[in-house]
């Protein structure tokens, strides 16, 4: 499985050679201000799905420009966020909290996030949520905007995980503190950081954010933009 990072929560998953694009937000996003955010838009190349975890403006501002772009691709969110792309002639696969669906790249399970999810227009966008995907090339967990929940200590009684997708900015979401937290409930020691430094409000200091995660025994992965790993 590689994972590369571009900004705030968007990045793109390649498993099994399916390629899946999460909450994508470039058009609009300020970190792109002195830079091209078009370059690394045409750096994807192919795209089968894209993975909404609700349906704030910074994680769904460019679903439909990958939707024309990528005739064949196929929206997976709630069952009120597909509905909404569907009214728009998208291609999609509407779900709610229950139990894995299968795909060519894995089996994919939507789960719990405390959070709050509208679309800028004001409709409605159902319960926000993350993603568990379970494949042949790894476990991942992509919690999405949430504070920190005990239900997140349900996650690994499906399998263990090979690394979770949290993020640390704060005040919108968990910070640094509740995402170690998280990382114990997740029986999880990798934890790739997102949702930060994107606006003034979610500034961190990296450097330290890395060291609180070392102290615990814990990684905390922060990839530059068009950054990737594999696992």
């Amino acid at each position: 499985m590689k994972i590369t990072f571009f900004t705030h929560n968007t990045f793109l998953l390649k498993i099994n050679n399916k390629y899946l694009l999460i909450d994508p937000f470039f058009s609009g996003n300020p970190f792109f201000e002195k830079k091209d955010y078009i370059k690394y838009i045409n750096n994807i190349k192919k795209l089968d799905y894209i993975l909404i975890t609700h349906a704030h403006y910074d994680h769904v501002c460019d679903v439909e420009f990958f939707a024309k772009k990528f005739h064949n691709v196929l929206v997976i969110s709630n069952y009120e966020i597909a509905n909404y792309f569907e009214r728009k002639g998208i291609k999609t696969y509407g779900i709610n909290y229950g139990s894995f669906i299968f795909f060519p790249f894995g089996k994919l399970k939507y789960v719990w996030a405390a959070h709050s999810s509208v679309f800028s227009d004001g409709t409605y966008g159902g319960n926000p949520g993350g993603f568990l995907l379970h494949t042949n090339e790894g476990n991942l967990y992509i919690s999405g905007d949430t504070s920190l929940m005990y239900e997140m200590k349900i996650i690994p009684n499906f399998g263990p995980l090979n690394i979770s997708i949290l993020p640390i900015g704060g005040r919108y979401t968990m910070d640094i503190e509740e995402a170690i937290i998280a990382s114990n409930f997740l029986k999880c020691k990798k934890i790739l950081g997102v949702h930060y430094n994107t606006f003034q409000e979610i500034q961190i200091n990296k450097n330290e954010a890395k060291k609180s995660f070392y102290k615990k025994g814990k990684e905390l992965i922060l990839l530059e933009l068009g950054e990737f790993i594999y696992i």
